[in-house]
């Protein structure tokens, strides 16, 4: 069950793949992200000095009225990966120009994981007939119920 997802990610970006990471997060940011609070719209990660981090990921505070002084829910957290997947991911981002885009974060054995995509931007004309294809798959379904009827 997923506890954060990214739609738009999936809509903006061709994921050409995948890699599950551990999130480095605070007590209050867990019980937060398991109540299904963490937005991921916008989100990105960054390679910076042999480690990834998760940057524009909101995750609200757990209390509301019970907030640390100087809480930023919107602060840079760090992504758990091996050195030789941060390695290889940091060759292709460097080489190929791709990004880094968190899909979704999900609970994993008590962990809370993150679905983190190696993505290129799609152009505008990628999306234009992603959209032409769904309107006419919708319309042939509208069809085909009525014939059924």
């Amino acid at each position: 069950m997923a506890l954060a997802e990214n739609r738009k990610a999936r809509f903006d970006y061709e994921i050409l793949d995948d890699f599950e990471v551990g999130i480095e997060l605070l007590g209050r940011e867990v019980k937060s992200t398991r109540e299904g609070k963490m937005n991921l719209t916008g989100a990105y990660a960054i390679i910076r000095g042999g480690e990834v981090y998760l940057v524009g990921a909101d995750i609200p505070s757990y209390q509301p009225k019970n907030v640390l002084e100087g809480y930023d829910p919107q602060r840079t957290r760090r992504l758990l990966l091996h050195k030789k997947e941060i390695e290889r991911l940091a060759q292709n981002v460097e080489e190929k120009g791709l990004t880094l885009v968190p899909l979704k974060v999900y609970d994993k054995g008590g962990k809370v994981k993150v679905l983190l995509g190696l993505s290129r931007r799609k152009k505008k004309q990628d999306k234009r007939e992603k959209i032409k294809k769904e309107e006419v798959k919708r319309e042939m379904k509208r069809i085909l119920k009525r014939v059924r009827e």
